[in-house]
């Protein structure tokens, strides 16, 4: 299964339903954090921050939370938006972080960086910069961010000991991780783990809280800590699992409350 081109593909589909101005991300019909539904991506903005940025930004938008509302952003602060998407996390915080500070969005998808520059430039925010490159492979130097922010993109990572081991390394020292992510509780029926299409949604990909937490402590992280900010009752799971070829009659008290949107939040060692 090849997790990358199937996330790539599918998410270059939902930019470029945006661009089109054809509807948005989440109505295209491609299997993305909103697959089947609203259960996962509606209400996390506010009318304040929707305001503050063009149409385009918040329709491409396809996370799970609101990192920049949760992250404690100051000025004069380096952001790092792990999958960006079409900008909106990273033209919230480039505000936040003004004066002084800067954002940078990292993606792997062409249409997702077009539409993303194209939003940069609407706004007119001046102090973002989008990346083309992989959350396995973040084209920034050692010790250079000072927070890393991502929004329902690290569950999509075939490699997410990886991915956390690429984050410490740009992290300053004391710098934070403060992401919003999709997570599980207990164990989790393998007919979805293994659905292919879910992989592109943030439900197959998405680690067990106790792993999580495991994974950023071998990363070398500290003060891990994972806040649920919504958990997913039967009928928000059969929303986004209806369209995905799951027997939903056969698992459906497995799925109850097992899967929740949580802010997680971690610090590389000052030392």
């Amino acid at each position: 299964m090849d997790v990358k081109a199937i996330v790539k593909e599918k998410y270059g589909e939902a930019a470029l339903k945006v661009i089109s101005g054809t509807g948005s991300a989440c109505c295209s019909g491609s299997p993305s954090c909103c697959s089947g539904g609203d259960p996962i991506t509606t209400n996390l903005y506010s009318e304040l921050q929707k305001n503050e940025l063009p149409d385009t930004a918040v329709l491409a938008s396809l996370g799970c939370g609101n990192p920049t509302a949760l992250a404690e952003l100051k000025p004069g602060e380096t952001v790092l938006d792990l999958g960006s998407g079409g900008g909106i996390d990273v033209l919230l915080s480039a505000r936040r972080v003004s004066p002084g500070g800067k954002a940078y969005g990292l993606d792997m998808t062409e249409e997702m960086l077009a539409l993303a520059r194209a939003n940069q430039k609407k706004a007119g925010v001046k102090n973002v910069e989008f990346l083309k490159g992989e959350i396995e492979n973040i084209p920034l130097p050692d010790n250079s961010v000072d927070v890393i922010i991502s929004n329902c993109v690290i569950n999509l990572s075939a490699d997410k000991d990886r991915v956390l081991s690429e984050a410490i390394r740009v992290l300053k020292p004391g710098g934070r991780f403060a992401v919003s992510d999709v997570v599980t509780r207990g164990a989790i029926p393998e007919e979805i783990r293994k659905s292919v299409l879910l992989w592109a949604g943030c439900v197959a990909g998405a680690l067990e809280e106790t792993e999580y937490r495991q994974k950023l402590a071998s990363a070398g992280f500290e003060g891990v800590d994972i806040e649920p900010t919504r958990i997913y009752g039967l009928e928000d799971a059969m929303s986004f699992l209806r369209d995905n070829n799951i027997d939903l009659e056969a698992i459906a008290t497995q799925v109850e409350g097992k899967f929740m949107s949580a802010f997680i939040r971690a610090r590389k060692p000052l030392a």
